[in-house]
């Protein structure tokens, strides 16, 4: 099997870690089997309100309404991070340089 490498950015899926994946307790198991359980339950009565076809009302999923709230405001949200920082340079105040000493160069060399 090939060798799985870290991703700098982001952890190991759970899937993934062997230390959590074999060596669960009978009580995480039985944890998470009930938080499946509860999912596949909320799953099931939004799509039998979703696909009533005798429905009036709006059927509003919070998940959505976070995600929608997270992307009209982005700001709120936004933390400044060794990467963002770089890449706001990069595609922010390096372009602006590039593009100076570029139109100053042409214009010397035009002479």
């Amino acid at each position: 099997m090939a060798d799985y490498r870290e991703a700098p950015l982001a952890t190991r899926p759970k899937t993934l870690d062997p230390a959590e994946y074999f060596n669960l307790s009978l009580d995480q198991r039985r944890a998470e089997e009930e938080r499946a359980v509860l999912r596949a339950q909320l799953k099931r009565q939004y799509q039998m309100q979703l696909n009533n076809p005798h429905r009036k009302e709006l059927i509003e999923d919070p998940a959505l309404t976070r995600w929608v709230y997270a992307r009209t405001n982005p700001y709120n949200h936004f933390r400044a991070t060794k990467k963002t920082s770089l890449l706001g340079g990069l595609f922010g105040v390096v372009p602006l340089f590039v593009l100076y000493y570029v139109l100053k160069t042409d214009r010397v060399w035009m002479r």
